[in-house]
């Protein structure tokens, strides 16, 4: 077994970092339409095009039932469109609404992930982006 470090929890730790994260993200897309969580959906769902809702949840690490609420909102608004698939599968895709509240958005969220790179420095941000991916998938 593997002694755990006794200065910080692993979870903590990454809370922690997570919720200054967001904080940041948080403030700046404050003048958009969308939150945080939100643009991240609507981004994912732009890059990758309409996927199903189970695929979607896996991407974004999420179970399904936390994705069926976060979706709500955004089909209500008109961003996202669901659609019916084979048996009781649903997909989702961006509408053209939805790309315009995102790209109007992408300004404000690109400027704290030039922020934070800035800081962190361009190696040592590729070497936590690595890291973490390794930790999500530590995790599964």
């Amino acid at each position: 077994m593997i002694p755990f470090p006794t200065a910080s929890c692993v979870c903590t730790a990454l809370k922690k970092a997570s919720r200054a994260v967001s904080r940041c993200y948080d403030e700046a897309l404050a003048g958009t339409q969308l939150t945080t969580a939100q643009f991240a959906l609507i981004r994912n769902l732009a890059r990758n095009g309409e996927m199903p809702l189970s695929r979607l949840a896996e991407a974004m690490v999420m179970d399904r039932t936390s994705l069926y609420r976060a979706l709500e909102p955004l089909t209500r608004e008109g961003w996202i469109a669901i659609a019916p698939q084979a048996g009781r599968a649903k997909s989702a895709a961006v509408t053209p609404e939805g790309m315009a509240v995102m790209e109007n958005a992408t300004k404000a969220w690109e400027s704290v992930q030039q922020m934070v790179i800035e800081r962190l420095g361009m190696s040592r941000w590729e070497a936590l982006q690595a890291l973490l991916t390794e930790v999500t998938d530590a995790a599964r």
